[in-house]
């Protein structure tokens, strides 16, 4: 597809629609791992708090059928919508440098949002994956040490998670993230809460994702890939620290407000 008529579909009714419904059901992902860690913080069980425990404890409902193809339907349509912004978006970005980081960020969001929706989707016809994401990413971390030069590109890898958090938490502070949105959209009591959201969810997703580069580093320091793990892995951390419960019960908190942040900011979000 060429450039202008990448442009074109991006610029589209139904594109934009189903973009923004889309981002809707991310943002359920996110609350849903929220829900997911407050229950740890309680000491119940359950799914592990995730993407994909999320999506599965959609699944676990009386109507779990139906919701996790609406689900699969829309998150699949959020990261064809974030390829075409990583392909052609950001216009609204002065800095060239700056535009580059958003369309790179927008293509990690892609590759995310479609693998959960097929993931949904094969929750709904009953061919789900077997284990959990932190097995996923111990495995594959299992496959990088196992390289000649695997304990450096974990280290790398790390790096760069470590880079997403540190960006994540500054998106937040600083408010980066407004400039993405079109709050005059929004009805001004939604404004004001919107950008609230906003700012606790990138900050507590940084400090989630900060945790996931360390174990990743420490996975590679110590040759040991069961030291690794993804999200759940990172909020399990922070539960078994001193004030753990306490601690988890914020970050919870502050994920599902990014949860609650896309679903209030995806009329608004710039396409």
């Amino acid at each position: 597809m060429s450039g202008t008529k990448a442009r074109q579909v991006r610029h589209s009714t139904t594109v934009q629609v189903l973009g923004r419904i889309g981002m809707g059901c991310y943002g359920l992902v996110y609350l849903l791992i929220g829900y997911l860690a407050a229950r740890i913080a309680f000491g119940g069980g359950g799914q592990e708090a995730d993407g994909r425990g999320a999506v599965a404890e959609v699944g676990s409902t009386p109507v779990g059928g139906v919701l996790l193809w609406v689900l699969a339907a829309g998150l699949v349509a959020y990261g064809l919508w974030q390829a075409l912004l990583a392909a052609v978006g950001y216009t609204w970005i002065d800095k060239q440098k700056h535009r580059v980081v958003k369309r790179v960020t927008s293509g990690v969001r892609c590759v995310v949002g479609i693998s959960l929706g097929v993931y949904a989707a094969k929750l709904a016809v009953g061919a789900g994956e077997q284990g959990s994401g932190d097995q996923k990413q111990q495995e594959l971390t299992a496959r990088l040490l196992g390289l000649p030069a695997g304990p450096f590109l974990v280290i790398v890898a790390a790096v760069i998670v470590f880079g997403v958090a540190v960006a994540s938490v500054v998106n937040g502070v600083r408010r980066n993230f407004v400039r993405d949105l079109d709050l005059s959209s929004l009805p001004s009591g939604t404004q004001r809460w919107v950008e609230r959201l906003g700012r606790i969810g990138y900050v507590a997703r940084g400090l989630v994702f900060g945790v996931v580069a360390v174990l990743l580093g420490y996975a590679a320091l110590t040759h040991d890939p069961s030291r690794s793990g993804g999200l759940d892995a990172a909020l399990r951390t922070l539960a078994a620290q001193p004030f753990g419960t306490v601690l988890l019960i914020v970050v919870a908190v502050g994920v599902a407000s990014f949860g609650a942040y896309c679903v209030g900011a995806a009329r608004a979000q710039r396409g």
